[in-house]
């Protein structure tokens, strides 16, 4: 019997959007694994040239059990595993940038001829999403890594099932996150997590106007009210009929996770309770939400997030994101 196309959640949007709590929420579900950032598999598992070359379990993605044995099998016909690692990196910035996205769905939807190199890159993402599912990811692999134009050319392969999730944040929110450091990833400046911000989103946007049914997009804030029923949401769309493990108080049990790379929050474990997070309201100055607001304000209407910002939500517990 020919074996199940492995199912995936590929999540895409902006950083700092609360994917990684999600991702992990999703991963306290049988045979669902959430693999974080995976377009950094490569980068920080084979060559460990990156920002955080730990898996989410602790040990370094070379230590760790899944992706040992992941990374063992993958490099089994590569007789030059860093050589292949160096050449794989490449062609992920040379074909899979923000930019494009619009080249990449035009390639999925068969209207151009694929240019060189996506085709064996993709391969080889696929075969790694084949191992994940033998190793415990049998019904749901979670990506989180936010590459839209990787998103857009998976919609493409015929042996995948691909679902892409697009998670926004209202902008203000992000930048204040950005604001701060978080351990290994470095602060950035209203004025370019705003542009981010636009471009990412815009990418994921026309990846939902080309996938249809495959396409879902969420807010931050929706999940932070109500993450019960939005994760339900969620995995109604990603083709699971499981309950949320979230409770109707909004709490949630995190144990261990594998995933690759990823915000630091995705290393917390135990009870978490996920609540909205409105700081930025009175800890973003008035210059840098007028800085954020301008640029972002074509898409804040769409989005639902108002220019001028009224009701300010109870602080949080927890940050999302």
């Amino acid at each position: 019997m020919a074996e199940k196309p492995p199912r995936i959640l590929y999540v895409t949007g902006w950083m700092r959007s609360g994917s990684t709590l999600l991702g992990n929420v999703l991963n306290e579900l049988p045979g669902v694994l959430h693999v974080g950032e995976l377009h950094y598999l490569w980068q920080n598992g084979v060559l460990e040239s990156g920002t955080n070359s730990d898996c989410g379990c602790g040990l370094s993605l070379r230590d760790c059990p899944l992706w040992s044995a992941v990374l063992t099998a993958t490099q089994s016909a590569t007789p030059d595993a860093t050589a292949t690692a160096h050449h794989v990196t490449m062609r992920q910035h040379a074909l899979l940038r923000t930019r494009h996205t619009r080249t990449r769905l035009a390639e999925a939807r068969g209207e151009t001829v694929p240019a060189p190199g996506i085709t064996e890159l993709l391969d080889r993402t696929a075969d790694i999403y084949r191992l994940v599912a033998r190793e415990g990811g049998d019904r749901l692999i979670v990506d989180g890594s936010k590459y839209p134009a990787e998103a857009a050319a998976l919609l493409g392969r015929s042996d995948l099932d691909v679902r892409v999730l697009h998670v926004v944040r209202d902008p203000r929110a992000t930048a204040l996150s950005y604001r701060r450091s978080k351990q290994y990833i470095d602060p950035m400046s209203p004025a370019r997590s705003s542009n981010y911000w636009t471009a990412f989103n815009l990418a994921s946007e026309l990846i939902g106007e080309s996938a249809g049914g495959r396409y879902l997009r969420i807010r931050h804030e929706d999940l932070s009210q109500r993450p019960k029923d939005v994760v339900t949401e969620v995995l109604r769309f990603a083709g699971l009929d499981d309950a949320s493990p979230v409770d109707e108080s909004g709490k949630v049990h995190l144990s261990g996770n594998h995933t690759v790379t990823g915000n630091p929050d995705r290393l917390r474990q135990g009870e978490t309770l996920i609540r909205p997070d409105s700081r930025w309201h009175t800890e973003l100055s008035a210059a840098d939400t007028a800085t954020v607001t301008a640029l972002t304000a074509p898409l804040l209407a769409r989005y639902g997030y108002p220019v001028l910002p009224g009701r300010v939500w109870p602080s949080p517990e927890k940050d999302l994101g």
